[in-house]
């Protein structure tokens, strides 16, 4: 008996959904990670607030508290206990509060064993909670938006306004990036003052390209590699990623004067993470070197964030003795490729002007930059045939 070939709709048909199913359960997982981690949090938040009041003794220890948590928890556990993210846990819970978050429909707290322990009253030793994981699946049911999201809100000041964000993310399925753009909006007071408020939620509903999430990109936000304990070692393109290898090697083959100290360098400033692409030490001139690579032409909002990557370095990286920090931006724009180093933030010119015959000549960097791009493009259009 001879066997029949599969046909192309048969066999497309069952990668169809075979793809279903996979994407189905990324983003179950992206979504149940979140909501573990956000229950976690808010338990974590739960166990300061009650400590510091458990007695007028404690009133004062907040500060404190945290500041010898986020040693002990990052020795522990890593990145993501730092005195911020702490603080927000705290705050989170006090936003929060258990009378809020376990109302049902009917008004009134579910009978669940394990959700009533959760919210022990305050004063309760901690050896009286249940066992974790039960209350923290209890937790995480009730917690339908992302940590990023909790952490976007708590910056809204207003307790009506970070309602109805909530309410509004919920019911129109907002990903972060479309609270973020809501909130910076000031959508609520828009709302308050217009005539046709049907209309405005409407517009205020529609998606843009970016506003979409993938379950890789949700498992890669930075509060929950911190979480997960993953490295957070990768770059938003295979290219932009091979780039910035050929530029590291690239630099280091210059001479002794640029010494590596990290790829995609992370850094917070408010609630926004930033991933800086490459960091070196200049030795000559003493100080670091700051490097943002663009996959796209060079705009003005480039320059802006790298001035304020120069500015955080200066503040948090920068060591007694070394020089101001300088950047670089380098843009790989199809058929075109650019360098331009940020020297506006140096003291004087006649630093300026010492840092600028010492570094590395701008169109160098950029003819290797293309050369590199389109070496890199020509391999993979090989390995595609």
């Amino acid at each position: 008996m001879t066997k029949r070939a599969i046909s192309a709709s048969e066999y497309d048909g069952i990668r169809a959904g075979i793809v279903d199913v996979l994407e189905s359960a990324r983003r179950a997982a992206a979504r149940n990670v979140n909501a573990i981690m956000t229950a976690s949090y808010w338990e974590i938040g739960r166990r300061i607030v009650e400590f510091e009041q458990a007695g007028s003794e404690r009133a004062g220890y907040g500060d404190a508290l945290v500041a010898r948590l986020a040693t002990d928890l990052t020795r522990r556990f890593g990145r993501g206990f730092g005195r911020a993210n702490l603080a927000n846990m705290r705050a989170f819970y006090l936003q929060w509060p258990p009378g809020q978050i376990f109302q049902t429909a009917s008004g009134k707290l579910p009978h669940d064993a394990n959700v009533a322990n959760v919210q022990t009253a305050s004063g309760k030793s901690a050896s009286a909670m249940p066992a974790a994981e039960p209350a923290l699946t209890a937790l995480a049911a009730r917690f339908a938006l992302p940590w990023s999201a909790y952490v976007r809100l708590l910056s809204v000041k207003s307790a009506a306004a970070r309602g109805f964000y909530e309410s509004e993310a919920l019911r129109e399925g907002w990903s972060v990036r479309q609270l973020d753009r809501q909130v910076n909006s000031q959508l609520y007071e828009r709302l308050a003052l217009s005539r046709n408020k049907a209309a405005l939620l409407a517009k205020a509903s529609e998606r843009t390209p970016g506003d979409t999430i993938t379950p890789e990109e949700a498992i890669r936000d930075p509060f929950v590699l911190e979480f997960l304990n993953i490295r957070d070692e990768y770059s938003e393109s295979d290219l932009e990623d091979a780039l910035v290898h050929r530029l590291a090697d690239f630099l280091l083959e210059l001479g002794d004067d640029f010494a590596f100290i990290g790829r995609q360098r992370r850094l917070r400033i408010d609630d926004t993470w930033f991933r800086v692409d490459l960091v070196f030490f200049h030795r000559r001139l003493k100080c670091l070197v700051i490097i943002d690579l663009k996959v796209g032409k060079f705009s003005y909002a480039d320059a802006g964030q790298m001035h304020l990557y120069l500015n955080y370095a200066r503040e948090h990286w920068m060591k007694p003795g070394e020089n101001p920090p300088v950047g670089l931006i380098l843009c790989a724009a199809k058929g075109s490729a650019e360098a331009r180093y940020a020297l506006d933030n140096l003291p004087n010119k006649i630093l300026a002007a010492e840092y600028q015959t010492v570094l590395p000549d701008e169109h160098l960097i950029a003819e290797e930059l293309e050369r590199s791009r389109e070496e890199l493009e020509r391999k993979r259009r090989g390995s595609d045939e």
